[in-house]
C-alpha cells in the first residue's frame, strides 16, 4: 500500500464507481481494483461490497470510517507539501483583514522595522472568515483573525489579544446623529449598508437582527470598508461596525448599543496548530502580542 492507493480509495468512496475513478486518475480499472485489494489487506477489513443486482458499489461502514482518517492524512500531506516548498523562503505569508489592518498595522510598523520583519512580510487581505480558511488550507503562515468568540478549532492555535464593541455608525447629516445611544430594535426601518459574507461583521449583524426579530433593509453590500464608510457619510444608509473601524477623525457619528445581549469583535493571532514556526515567524508572533493595543 502507498499514498497513491489511499488517493484511489478516497476517490472511489466519493464516486462509488471503478471506471470513473480510473478515468479520474488516468489509469486502468485493474490498477484501481488492485489498489483497493492492497488497502483492504493492509487494514484487514472489507471496505466495499458489489451489489450486482443493482449494478452498484456500496461502501461498508468500515470503509466510511477509514475514509475519515484518509481524508485527514491526504489533507496533512497536501499541507506538508505546501509548507516544505516554502521552507527556504524568507517571506512570511501574513493574513491581515482590512479593518484589523487599518486599525492595528500602522501603529505596529515601527516595531516591525526595528525587529527587521517588514521586508519579510507578504500581506494578504480578506475577511476574517475567508482568512481562517486560507490559513487551514496552508495558503498563509500566520494571520490576524477577527471573530465573535474565541477560536475553538483543533487545527488552529489562536491567541486572543483584543476585544472591541460594535457600534451603529451614521452620517452627521442623519437625525440619529443627535443620539448617543440606541436599541438595535429601533433600527428595523433604517436602510443599512453592510459588509459581504466572509467578514465577521456579517455574522454579528445577522445575530443582532435575529435577536430583535426583524429582516433588515439592506441597500448596498460591499467588501470595501472605505466605500461603506463613504456611503454612510453621504447618508445613503447606516452601518453596523466594530468601534475599531471608525476613528473619530472619520467625520461619522458612532452610537452605543443599549442591548443587554450583543456580540463583541475579538482579534487573535493565529496559525496552524501543527505548524513549526521559523525564527522570524516566532519573532512576529511575539511582536504582535507584546504590542497588543489596550481593550
Amino acid at each position: 500500500m502507498n499514498i497513491r492507493d489511499l488517493k484511489y480509495f478516497h476517490q472511489l468512496v466519493k464516486n462509488k464507481n471503478f471506471s470513473q475513478t480510473a478515468d479520474y486518475f488516468g489509469v486502468s480499472q485493474p490498477a484501481i481494483t488492485l489498489a483497493i485489494k492492497r488497502v483492504e489487506t493492509q487494514f484487514g477489513s472489507k471496505l466495499f461490497v458489489r451489489d450486482r443486482s443493482h449494478h452498484e458499489l456500496q461502501v461498508t461502514s468500515g470503509g466510511y470510517q477509514l475514509d475519515q482518517h484518509i481524508e485527514q492524512i491526504l489533507t496533512e500531506l497536501m499541507l506538508a507539501q505546501k509548507e516544505l516548498k516554502r521552507t527556504d523562503s524568507e517571506k512570511i505569508l501574513f493574513g491581515l483583514p482590512p479593518i484589523i489592518g487599518t486599525y492595528y498595522f500602522p501603529a505596529l510598523t515601527p516595531q516591525l522595522l526595528q525587529q527587521g520583519l517588514m521586508d519579510s512580510l507578504e500581506t494578504f487581505e480578506a475577511g476574517s472568515q475567508d482568512m481562517l480558511q486560507l490559513l487551514q488550507k496552508g495558503e498563509l503562515d500566520l494571520a490576524l483573525i477577527g471573530s465573535l468568540a474565541p477560536i475553538a478549532n483543533h487545527q488552529i492555535k489562536a491567541t486572543l489579544f483584543k476585544s472591541a464593541a460594535f457600534k451603529i455608525v451614521v452620517s452627521s447629516k442623519n437625525p440619529l446623529a443627535n443620539q448617543k445611544q440606541i436599541l438595535f430594535k429601533q433600527l428595523k426601518d433604517q436602510p443599512f449598508i453592510t459588509l459581504n459574507e466572509g467578514f465577521v461583521h456579517a455574522n454579528a449583524f445577522k445575530l443582532m437582527c435575529e435577536q430583535n426579530d426583524f429582516k433588515p433593509k439592506i441597500v448596498y453590500q460591499t467588501n470595501d470598508v472605505h466605500i461603506l464608510k463613504a456611503l454612510v457619510k453621504e447618508n445613503v444608509g447606516i452601518a453596523f461596525l466594530t468601534d475599531l473601524a471608525v476613528p473619530t477623525t472619520d467625520g461619522l457619528t458612532k452610537l452605543d448599543l443599549l442591548d443587554d445581549q450583543q456580540p463583541r469583535f475579538l482579534i487573535s493571532v493565529a496559525y496552524r496548530a501543527n505548524y513549526f514556526l521559523k525564527p522570524k515567524q516566532k519573532k512576529l508572533v511575539e511582536t504582535l502580542l507584546r504590542n497588543s493595543p489596550p481593550s
